[in-house]
């Protein structure tokens, strides 16, 4: 059994916790199984991986949290549609037979009966498709989502720095205007003026 590790979260630990969560959020999952499945993966405690989710992650997945909740919506809404489509299906297939035991089945109907199966079959093909690909889509989303906001943490950080240093250079530049006036001001006041042999003033340093 591998160690349990207690060390610092790395930017990568948090995408993979942050794309598990919202992966169980939107298939119907519980997050305390998002936890012991990221926890077995990182060698951490699922409650490790809880509070780093409900302290530090989370706040930064809002919009993402919001949006798997919509998709876990949407598709159990598909689900029924489905379900319901099979049952039809199953109905037909039944009278068919009922049909064809009592002899009173025409070439016409088994037609029209196989023709409504096959326009079924591609509606039914046609919603998984699209929900396979919006599943995709989804995924490349969410993986822009976890990139953006750690770039957008680095960019904050970085801001943040720049910021700092500004303060500190009008801190310098302020001691350095006052410098220079307290210096104009002292050589000012060191100079004085005497009337030279014809009557003319001249400036002298004290």
């Amino acid at each position: 059994m591998a160690p349990t590790r207690q060390d610092a979260w790395s930017q990568d630990e948090d995408l993979l916790l942050a794309e598990v969560v919202l992966r169980h959020i939107r298939e119907g999952g519980t997050q305390l199984q998002a936890f012991e499945e990221v926890g077995k993966q990182l060698s951490r405690t699922s409650a490790a991986c809880g509070f780093r989710w409900n302290s530090f992650v989370r706040k930064q997945y809002k919009s993402g949290i919001e949006l798997a909740k919509k998709q876990r919506k949407e598709m159990k809404k598909q689900s029924p549609q489905v379900e319901e489509e099979k049952n039809g299906a199953e109905v037909m297939v039944e009278a068919a037979s009922s049909k064809s035991n009592g002899e009173s089945v025409s070439f016409q109907s088994v037609i029209h009966f196989l023709e409504g199966l096959h326009r079924k079959a591609e509606v039914s093909s046609t919603i998984e498709e699209d929900r396979e690909k919006s599943v995709e889509k989804i995924k490349e989303l969410e993986k822009k989502i976890f990139y953006l906001a750690a770039e957008n943490e680095k960019l904050s950080k970085n801001l943040k720095a720049i910021e700092e240093d500004y303060r500190s250079l009008i801190e310098i530049m302020e001691r350095a205007r006052k410098m220079v006036v307290l210096q104009e001001e002292d050589r000012q006041q060191k100079v004085k003026f005497q009337m030279d042999k014809n009557g003319n003033l001249e400036r002298v340093e004290k």
